[in-house]
């Protein structure tokens, strides 16, 4: 089995405009006044996760603060869309996926997340990697990151009130580097709080496609693929199905 074409498109739309790595998430919030209501953020696309055995079953990873609230949301409901529009290449990927969220061992959340992991079902990229040192790989994520976003992560809850203003803002942590023991114990001991702080607070995010609505504008005349995800006798294949753009 090799990787599915939509894949691909999304691999050599960014080797041609690395920084075009941006993408909306869109969730569903059961909890609003409003009533049940869509919620969109961009998340930045980190890496693929692909397995050996199985490579057309790729899941995308990407990362989030464990205390906003689509963390509530995705818990509630798994089910999620990802739109992606690549300008660079005039491409659109619409993509209905489950995502998943891997905090550190100790939060409450990582008890549910092993939970869904066992129970994931033959057919599902998740399903593929059982055996994965989930918290290995967020770890390892964690530290790819900037010092500046890592300080990201030792703000208070996000969308909470700004509690004393700017002022208060300006004395949250710029960056944050690995601590260092022959800064000085100060220093030290104050970098070794605020790297807790921040990799206890970031979570690892998981999208595993379902769907794949991919619109490509980048020649005449203009196509669309519907990339459907089927079981059948030979295993987990993508159907194509062509579209009017």
């Amino acid at each position: 089995m090799a990787s599915p074409r939509w894949k691909i498109a999304i691999e050599k739309a960014l080797s041609q405009y690395k920084n075009q790595n941006a993408m909306q998430v869109a969730t569903l919030d059961f909890s609003s006044s409003l009533g049940t209501i869509p919620r969109a953020r961009s998340q930045i696309f980190r890496d693929w996760l692909e397995s050996p055995q199985n490579p057309s079953l790729p899941l995308l990873l990407s990362s989030t603060d464990i205390r906003t609230p689509k963390v509530s949301q995705l818990t509630a409901s798994s089910k999620a869309e990802v739109v992606w529009w690549i300008e660079g290449t005039v491409q659109q990927f619409r993509i209905i996926a489950d995502i998943y969220l891997v905090p550190q061992p100790t939060h409450a959340l990582h008890a549910h997340f092993l939970d869904v992991l066992s129970k994931s079902e033959h057919g599902t990229g998740l399903a593929l990697f059982k055996e994965e040192d989930w918290e290995a790989r967020r770890v390892a994520l964690f530290k790819t990151m900037s010092a500046h976003m890592k300080a990201s992560w030792c703000r208070p809850t996000p969308g909470s009130p700004l509690k004393g203003g700017q002022e208060e803002a300006k004395k949250w942590p710029e960056c944050v580097d690995k601590p260092d023991p022959d800064a000085g114990k100060e220093k030290y001991e104050e970098a070794k709080r605020n790297w807790e702080m921040a990799l206890g607070n970031f979570a690892l995010m998981i999208i595993d496609p379902i769907e794949v609505d991919f619109v490509d504008l980048s020649s005449p005349p203009d196509k669309r693929t519907l990339f459907t995800k089927i079981s059948g006798g030979e295993g987990v294949q993508w159907e194509e199905t062509e579209l009017v753009p």
